[in-house]
Order: structure tokens, then C-alpha cells, then sequence
């Protein structure tokens, strides 16, 4: 299920530990959502950005570097320090 908009606001930087993560997995592990699939028909309904624009690939590949946003919630992808 998704976060209810009650919810506080999800302002999260996520460490890259490979070259990139697929976009539907990256919701997953951040908690966007509860399952990838649920992950996927996120993304299909147009409720994701990628750097400000809509994304709607369920696979994209997500690098270092990159803000995925969306609602209630932003993610910066950042490299391994």
C-alpha cells in the first residue's frame, strides 16, 4: 500500500553501491512502496519524476547523480563514498 499523503514528507539520499538501480526497484527500498509490483503501476500511473520529468519506464536505469521525486516524497541517488 501506498504512504497515505498524512504521512510526513520522505526526503531520503540513497547510496549507490552499483553503476545503477532499477527505478521500480529504488521505490521498493526507499518504502515509496511496499512491492515492486505495486512499484510498477506507480510508475505507469505517471506519479514519478526522474530529474523533474515525468518517468514512466518501470526499469529505468537510475545512476548517481539523478532526483527521483514524486507527491510526498524526493530521493537523491548519490555515489558510494
Amino acid at each position: 500500500m501506498l504512504r497515505s499523503v498524512e504521512q510526513n514528507f520522505l526526503d531520503e539520499t540513497f547510496e549507490l553501491r552499483t553503476e545503477y538501480i532499477p527505478l521500480c526497484d529504488l521505490l521498493k527500498y526507499c518504502s515509496v512502496t511496499e512491492s515492486g509490483g505495486e512499484a510498477k503501476h506507480f510508475i505507469a500511473a505517471g506519479n514519478v519524476l526522474v530529474d523533474g520529468d515525468v518517468e514512466l519506464r518501470k526499469t529505468c536505469k537510475i545512476r548517481a547523480g539523478q532526483v527521483v521525486s514524486g507527491l510526498d516524497f524526493e530521493i537523491r541517488v548519490i555515489a558510494p563514498r
